[in-house]
């Protein structure tokens, strides 16, 4: 078949997707337990076949963007199987819109197209995953920490003025707070019978992740003199917070990026505005001055 330069290049396009995305399902498949493994080896596969096939269109071999393939390895042991596959498969669903408008000018688009569809499914299915199904509890350390602690630091930088007591009171107030979640967590879970979650890795990851929002939100006053760059510093690391976790979330659990990050950012800057006027007042009715 005689290709126009456009479509010779649309097509060139197509394999070094399909060539890239067949070896980075396999790098996936490598880090995989058995039962994923199976699956990202026959999509990675695909792939391959899906590549040949315009391959035999263009008659050229195109080399797959090593960079990509990198990028979702090292996504995939920082972030988990779970984000990463995810987002594989908005990339899948990016390229069956493709697949849509050759499905008239090519005839083996339409067999890709059905094998970029069944991925989709294959996709959803496969992934069981400790850090996905416990999720919930990571919401719940991370959000409560968010509102609660932030919160207090907004309170004490304008009660006290001091950026290491303001940094030594996060730590306290963090600590304790994250045992607290953590233990009522797990006795929350303890109390749901029919809940397939264990109590303690539950409260395990609620702790662990408000103990990671402790750091991030603390660290500026342990490290800046000036309590208010301290405190604009903490504002900022929690909006990148809610922020990173909106997008893990949204791309999980198939969520509204955008109405998960409003909805958290929200009831964030209401405590933290909250907080500055009552850590105002407090400075002012009640004299302290330290």
């Amino acid at each position: 078949m005689e290709l126009s330069k456009e479509q010779r290049d649309i097509l060139l396009g197509f394999q070094a997707s399909e060539i890239t995305e067949h070896h980075v399902y396999k790098k996936l498949a490598a880090i995989a337990s058995d039962k994923n493994r199976d699956v990202l080896l026959k999509i990675s596969q695909d792939e391959l076949a899906h590549y040949n096939i315009w391959k035999r269109y263009t008659g050229e071999d195109v080399k797959p963007n090593r960079l990509k393939i990198l990028f979702y390895s090292l996504l995939a042991r920082l972030l988990g199987l779970s984000f990463t596959a995810k987002l594989m498969e908005k990339n899948e669903m990016k390229a069956e819109e493709k697949y849509n408008n050759l499905l008239r000018r090519y005839q083996e688009a339409e067999s890709v197209l059905r094998d970029e569809v069944a991925h989709e499914n294959l996709l959803l299915s496969m992934i069981e995953e400790k850090k996905v199904e416990y999720i919930g509890s990571m919401v719940l350390g991370l959000n409560d920490a968010l509102v609660e602690l932030s919160g207090t630091l907004a309170g004490l930088s304008f009660a006290l003025r001091n950026s290491r007591l303001i940094g030594l009171a996060g730590i306290i107030t963090g600590i304790a707070a994250a045992l607290s979640m953590s233990a009522a967590e797990y006795l929350s879970q303890r109390a749901e019978s029919g809940e397939s979650r264990q109590p303690l890795t539950a409260a395990f990851f609620t702790g662990v992740a408000y103990i990671f929002t402790v750091v991030i939100l603390v660290v500026p006053y342990l490290l800046l003199s000036n309590y208010l760059y301290a405190l604009m510093w903490s504002i900022l690391n929690g909006l990148l917070a809610i922020l990173f976790f909106s997008f893990f979330v949204s791309v999980v659990k198939d969520r509204s990026f955008r109405k998960s990050f409003l909805e958290m950012f929200a009831i964030n800057s209401s405590v933290i505005l909250i907080s500055f006027v009552v850590g105002l007042l407090v400075r002012r009715f009640l004299g302290i001055d330290v």
